[in-house]
């Protein structure tokens, strides 16, 4: 899975801005992006909310993520906004 981080300053943002964000990353390439798994860690919000486990360090949703077609990992501002998309 490819691994993207990117820092926001001097803009606040919310969850829905830093989904958009991502998607419009997600969609240079030719093919529409999916969202698959994501997280708001300021909300404590996840999806799947469903998986509350931990497999070797790494969060239920975003093993999810990897594991449903996952092709890139979008880290929004260390972390605060992750989005698994295919």
């Amino acid at each position: 899975m490819q691994e993207i981080d990117l820092n926001i300053k001097g803009y606040g943002i919310n969850f829905e801005t830093a989904r958009k964000i991502a998607l419009a990353v997600a969609g240079q390439d030719e093919e529409e992006p999916l969202l698959i798994a994501w997280q708001d860690r300021g909300r404590e919000k996840h999806s799947p909310s469903c998986v509350k486990c931990e497999i070797k360090g790494a969060p239920g949703w975003e093993i999810y993520g990897r594991n449903h077609g996952g092709r890139l990992r979008i880290s929004i501002n260390q972390d605060d906004y992750v989005f698994i998309m295919s």
